[in-house]
């Protein structure tokens, strides 16, 4: 895979538009040269006027490229961050010259945004990888996909450009793997089974996803494998197919069976009064231990971009989870 620096602004890329490759979009044509950048980036820098067909600068990502088209690309300095380096401590499982895989605690949210300006795990990044600086989005640097903030476990963090792109490739082909351990409220008739339910915007609560007719979401896919069965709950072990918001939030409140813990989607309180009362106070403890949805990022597959190898990573489920679990099975 060709590589830009990290010093990489101003550096321009030349290439001749092939025959193979006539009519096609201008966006995907660059996609599919070995630039090695995201479809998204590449889009930004035409939109910024980065690009150009024959000398002339070209600004719409829809413009056709003929045979013999020369394609000039300066790569555009990136833009200033707002986002403050703060020495935050990481539990970091992995790390090498290309990405790091960091098990993320519970409550700590990805980026900065509205209500979350600091103390986020970019923040923490940006101390930690000086590398991530050179990434043109100023919010998200090197950030493949996203947790939410009260769900803990692995993320994968790319060190640089090129390997953003391919493991952000991956990542829309469905080929990197991620496994959770949910622990949910009830129990489960069958031993394992898939839901294939599209999610979109809650019609009424524009703040929650939904499960939602075909036309109004996304198609939407989890695996589930019961672990452990107890009285009032079930340890599941969960893969995605699919990566959307709230997806296994959503698709287990769908089927009856709530993340224990989640206020969102009716795993907290609520849940309670349909509990034996001998057991409520019990699950009260319960729930005063686990302070966050019981979802936790256990297991992570995925090609390395420069070697070639597969990697396979886990976390072992938090304490708080645990405790759960045992007060579920009567341990303590």
């Amino acid at each position: 895979m060709k590589r830009l620096p990290d010093d990489s602004e101003g550096s321009i890329v030349e290439t001749v538009v092939p025959a193979a490759q006539s009519q096609r979009r201008l966006d995907q044509y660059l996609s599919d040269t070995d630039l090695p950048v995201t479809r998204s980036k590449i889009q930004r820098w035409i939109r910024a006027g980065a690009v150009s067909v024959n000398s002339i600068v070209v600004e719409k990502c829809g413009h056709g490229v003929c045979e013999g088209d020369v394609v000039i690309v300066t790569v555009p300095d990136p833009p200033p961050s707002t986002v403050e380096p703060e020495s935050i401590p990481l539990d970091i499982v992995y790390e090498d010259e290309a990405f790091l895989v960091v098990n993320k605690a519970a409550g700590m949210v990805v980026h900065p945004a509205y209500g979350h300006s600091r103390s986020t795990l970019v923040n923490a990044l940006l101390h930690h990888c000086k590398s991530l600086k050179w990434f043109d989005d100023p919010v998200r640097p090197g950030i493949v996909h996203r947790l939410d903030k009260d769900t803990s476990g692995l993320m994968i963090v790319a060190k640089r450009e090129d390997a953003h792109a391919f493991l952000s490739r991956q990542l829309a082909e469905r080929r990197i793997k991620r496994g959770y351990t949910g622990l949910v409220w009830g129990q489960f008739a069958e031993s394992s089974g898939t839901v294939d339910a599209p999610i979109g915007r809650h019609p009424r609560y524009r703040q929650r996803m939904a499960v939602v007719e075909e036309d109004r979401g996304r198609r939407a896919v989890t695996h589930f494998r019961v672990r452990d069965s107890m009285e009032d709950g079930t340890l599941l072990a969960l893969a995605l197919e699919t990566g959307r918001t709230h997806q296994i939030r959503v698709h287990l409140a769908h089927l009856g069976h709530p993340v224990i813990g989640d206020p969102v989607y009716g795993g907290r309180i609520k849940r309670l009064a349909r509990i034996a009362p001998r057991r409520r106070p019990r699950l009260r403890m319960m729930l005063d231990i686990l302070k966050r949805q019981a979802l936790h990022a256990s297991e992570l597959e995925f090609i390395h971009p420069y070697s070639g190898r597969t990697h396979t990573f886990s976390a072992p489920v938090p304490d708080d989870m645990q405790q759960a679990v045992a007060l579920l099975s009567d341990r303590i």
